[in-house]
């Protein structure tokens, strides 16, 4: 799984890059067809935003977080993106 992160008005440090390359490592133990990832990482006035597209071979998946503290929006972001490839797998599964 290739991962791409940009990041506006932010700069991505090096243990942010490593936070959300462990969180999404993590997402592959509930879907393994997950071919990449993009995540934005955006300051917005306070808020820090986190969102990803993960291109999955039957489509994509788009989730959007937003926190005060850029970690909890990355925590927040990948929990939302669990429950969805959840959701995902069980339609493929009754199919």
């Amino acid at each position: 799984m290739q991962i791409n992160l940009t990041g506006h008005h932010v700069e991505i440090t090096p243990s942010m890059r490593e936070y959300v390359e462990t969180k999404f490592n993590k997402l592959e133990r509930f879907f393994d067809k997950i071919n990449n990832v993009h995540v934005i990482l955006n300051v917005e006035k306070l808020q820090q935003v986190a969102e990803a597209t993960l291109h999955i071979n039957s489509g994509e998946i788009h989730a959007k977080a937003d926190s005060e503290n850029m970690y909890a929006a990355i925590d927040a972001l990948t929990d939302k993106l669990v429950r969805q490839l959840n959701k995902h797998k069980d339609k493929l599964n009754s199919h």
